[in-house]
């Protein structure tokens, strides 16, 4: 798994423009998977603090829950494609329990806290009627383009975000 910071290192000016998304609201789309596997939506709150993303939930709130049975997520920011473009992440979610470290992080709030582990990030915007997508995942990160609502063409991107090819 990936850490916010070696995310951040790995890729930094995706990195910039993913935070700055989730910065932009205070509420995001939070997915997790109900005990028979469906999906859930649920608001979220995203902290970014000692180099790791962070969310919250009320104590025994279901998508508590579902991130306990099952750690998978994904995290959309509050939708602005038109305001800096369009942000998401995915991973594993890992629920801290150690009540100080809690308590430290949520600042005394009683709650659930977890850990968000990168598997993905992406980026969506529209610029001169072509979409752009940049999306990440642990060793890679391409940029497609779909000119006019055409074919997409691919980028590979290196680490420092210069084109491959």
């Amino acid at each position: 798994m990936t850490s916010w910071d070696e995310f951040s290192a790995a890729t930094p000016a995706l990195a910039s423009r993913v935070r700055a998304r989730f910065a932009a609201a205070d509420s995001h789309v939070l997915a997790t998977l109900r005990s028979d596997g469906s999906p859930r939506v649920s608001g979220s709150e995203i902290d970014f603090r000692d180099g790791e993303a962070y969310i919250g939930s009320m104590l025994d709130a279901r998508k508590a829950r579902d991130l306990q049975r099952d750690g998978r997520f994904a995290l959309h920011a509050y939708p602005g494609i038109e305001e800096g473009g369009d942000a998401k992440i995915a991973g594993h979610a890992v629920e801290i329990t150690e009540p100080a470290e809690v308590a430290r992080i949520q600042e005394g709030q009683e709650s659930h806290l977890f850990r968000l582990d990168l598997r993905e990030a992406v980026v969506t915007w529209v610029e001169d009627n072509t979409l752009w997508i940049e999306s990440w995942h642990p060793g890679s990160w391409v940029r497609f383009a779909r000119p006019d609502n055409g074919p997409a063409v691919r980028t590979e991107l290196g680490l420092t975000g210069e084109e491959n090819g």
